[in-house]
């Protein structure tokens, strides 16, 4: 293959041209309710050229990977129909190398009838709980081999596994409706997937639990977030703001995401690499050939960087950090998130809540959306906290308001960090990209709550 992809490249007038290669096989499992819905396996082979001419792209791909020459003339002809300026990618070394899967009980290893037996059980655990109305299970992992070449030299070949699971309830009284759910992920580890009944079973009865929950009085409270929603407010809330295409795109951002201002107290740190290890945003390289870095983008309070694909690090005048990604051969890299959190701080869950008199502690998360700088959540579940205990659990509730208020107010950072590595990233129609996120503990004050 790497012969072939070499004759390909050569010969062409173009400022930089890209060949990449893409074999994977999945597995899905669905359920909905008592019923399998959905079990399979799939395979995909294909493929896609990337060029660039005087600062334009053209791009093709495909499914049959004969005849790579030709496909890479198209894409050439492609950019050459709209290149009007100058091209501009951030250098980087040529590199070769293979980079094996980090597995350490592969999904592929175990028959697929082994795995519906487990699905089978977890889902019996949820409708043996009284009341459950409905529920949902998804299941899947994939094994994908990219092979990556370009006009400079590099030539890589890279294996990643991934797993997710995804565990919903439904009860119902009346008119009266609650969820309540779990989602959950690995980077090519099977082994979590065998030990979730206790989980299971805590989620079914927790929705259960959350019809006879009172609903909070909407107003602004102390907050107290979990790893699992802080993690997401990382990632939803600011993370996509440190992505330099929407920076770069964007006039208004780009006054507001200026390098050097500062957005929190000094115990707020952000970070986002796929060169920590181990999870499900992790790679060696992206699907450019850059080395994965480890990229503050809050650093004590203070803003001071951004993710960066080689072209935005050109236009930018910033550093490579390893972030063009894309989903899979049909579609472009794009500057894309990887492993997002904030760093431990040194204060413990307890001395977190122990001053607080009347507030909230919010946990996991359903969803939420953003615009721009202003956001809202709707945590998973909710308990008041009273005199610096954590009390009743509450019906889910909505986090809203503006982003750069809201890390100004985080006062405080707790000591125990941990990564939810069952979520996908989506952006620019590729959805959902493996990604991890995650936090300490948060204490936010005045944080704008209403009832979910």
């Amino acid at each position: 293959m790497r012969d072939e992809i070499e004759k390909a490249l050569k010969g062409h007038e173009a400022d930089y041209i890209e060949i990449r290669i893409e074999e994977g096989d999945a597995t899905r499992i669905q359920y909905r309710g008592r019923e399998l819905e959905d079990i399979g396996r799939t395979t995909s082979l294909g493929g896609n050229v990337r060029a660039l001419v005087k600062g334009g792209w053209g791009f093709i791909s495909f499914n049959n990977i004969s005849g790579l020459r030709e496909k890479v003339r198209i894409a050439v002809k492609q950019a050459r129909l709209v290149g009007r300026e100058e091209s501009k990618l951030a250098p980087v070394e040529p590199v070769v190398d293979i980079v094996p899967p980090h597995v350490k009980k592969d999904p592929s290893s175990i028959p697929l009838a082994k795995k519906k037996e487990l699905l089978d059980q977890y889902n019996e655990v949820i409708w043996s709980v009284p009341h459950i109305q409905t529920s949902t299970i998804g299941y899947g992992d994939g094994r994908k081999k990219v092979i990556l070449g370009n006009s400079e030299g590099t030539y890589i070949e890279q294996t990643k596994v991934d797993i997710t699971a995804r565990f919903n309830a439904v009860a119902r009284d009346g008119s009266n409706v609650q969820q309540s759910g779990l989602s959950l992920g690995s980077n090519g580890d099977y082994t979590f997937m065998e030990n979730l009944r206790k989980d299971v079973e805590q989620m079914a009865h927790r929705a259960i639990e959350l019809l006879k929950a009172p609903q909070l009085k909407g107003g602004e409270y102390t907050v107290i977030c979990d790893q699992i929603l802080a993690g997401v407010f990382a990632h939803e809330a600011f993370g996509h703001l440190s992505e330099s295409d929407f920076v770069y795109e964007n006039e208004r951002m780009r006054e507001i995401m200026v390098l050097g201002r500062k957005f929190g107290g000094k115990h707020l740190n952000i970070v986002d690499g796929a060169a920590v290890p181990g999870l499900r945003g992790s790679y060696k390289y992206d699907d450019e050939g850059v080395r994965s870095t480890r990229t503050y983008l809050i650093k004590e309070g203070v803003l001071v960087g951004r993710l960066h694909s080689r072209e935005t690090a050109a236009k930018m005048g910033e550093s490579v950090t390893g972030n063009a990604r894309a989903l899979n051969y049909t579609f472009q890299p794009i500057v894309r998130m990887t492993n997002t959190f904030i760093e431990p701080g040194k204060t413990s869950f307890e001395e977190l809540i122990s001053e607080i008199k009347e507030g909230v502690y919010a946990k996991n998360w359903y969803g939420g959306m953003t615009s721009m700088e202003m956001f809202t959540f709707s945590a998973g579940e909710a308990y008041m906290i009273r005199n610096g205990k954590v009390a009743e659990l509450l019906r889910p509730v909505q986090l809203s308001g503006n982003l750069f208020t809201t890390l100004q107010n985080i006062d405080a950072v707790g000591n125990d960090l941990d990564m939810n590595q069952g979520g996908g990233c989506g952006k620019g129609g590729q959805m959902p990209l493996p990604v991890s996120n995650g936090s300490p503990h948060l204490r936010i004050q005045k944080c704008l709550l209403g009832g979910g």
